[in-house]
């Protein structure tokens, strides 16, 4: 909550209902008001943008169900192209040791955060940095629209990202919602184009396909027409390519619609089912 001063009369009734507040908590159904960002710098990405990808989101599984929602069994990889190596590495994954080893999130980096059945949550962190948050494996990635930030440092589960607008930008007047329907127009609003390098080995799916730390993730984030209901949908167009593991690139397409509010948030850890077992509780 922002801080505020309180001047003049009425000061000693607030401290007290804040003494209240402090004691017992808010009111049941009180919502604090989000802090109001300020308006972005001219010219700057946020400013720029070209179509408005913030807000929750909830993924909408139409496509390999049985991949998504539920952990295949050891060994099938199918529509994955891996290498020889690539396939030695998933028909010898094994759960237990990556929960004994500390490695419950191998399935929540960069190369399927996004294939993860759950939420997001996208904000500006400032003008020239987006924040993508996910309430599966409570994971966090900043795009940065700024291709002179080079990778440093440890590699991390999400890696480095470096994002830049493509197609219009917009002059005035809101911005726009308009993207690639299913089997439509290309956009006419524009995309978001990010590239990430520099993260940890991971799964590209959660029975142990392997992606490794030489992967690079290029994405498009794109806004679908709204509906006639009044739905706003957003489609994330990925691709993997990875020399060590995949002969070829490895491309998905997700798709998620837009939440009201985060009401639904329901951040919870890096964790794999046993193969067959859904995963009902996202």
């Amino acid at each position: 909550m922002r801080e505020e001063s309180v001047h003049g009369r009425g000061w000693g009734p607030f401290a007290a209902a804040m003494a209240l507040v402090a004691a017992f908590g808010w009111p049941a159904g009180f919502e604090a008001a989000a802090p109001q960002q300020a308006e972005p710098a001219a010219g700057s990405p946020r400013a720029i943008a070209p179509i408005d990808v913030t807000g929750y989101w909830v993924s909408v599984v139409n496509e390999d169900w049985r991949y998504r929602m539920v952990t295949p069994q050891k060994g099938d990889y199918e529509s994955v192209p891996l290498n020889e190596e690539g396939r030695l590495v998933a028909d010898s994954w094994d759960l237990a040791a990556d929960n004994a080893n500390g490695n419950q999130c191998k399935a929540f980096g960069v190369g399927n955060i996004m294939r993860q059945p759950g939420r997001l949550h996208i904000t500006w962190q400032d003008d020239r940095t987006l924040q993508i948050e996910t309430d599966a494996g409570t994971q966090t990635r900043l795009l940065h629209f700024d291709r002179s930030m080079t990778a440093s440092g440890p590699r991390t589960w999400q890696g480095h990202s470096v994002a830049e607008w493509e197609g219009p930008a917009v002059t005035g007047g809101g911005r726009g919602g308009r993207g690639r329907g299913r089997g439509g127009p290309p956009p006419e609003g524009g995309s978001l184009h990010v590239v990430t390098t520099n993260a940890r080995a991971g799964y590209l799916r959660s029975n142990g396909v392997p992606y490794s730390e030489n992967a690079t993730v290029t994405e498009y984030f794109e806004r679908l027409p709204t509906q006639a209901n009044g739905d706003d949908w957003l489609m994330v167009i990925t691709t993997v390519e990875d020399p060590q593991y995949l002969q070829d690139p490895f491309l998905t397409s997700t798709h998620f619609k837009r939440e009201p509010d985060g009401s639904k948030w329901n951040p919870t850890p890096c964790g794999t089912d046993p193969p067959g077992v859904p995963t009902l509780n996202r």
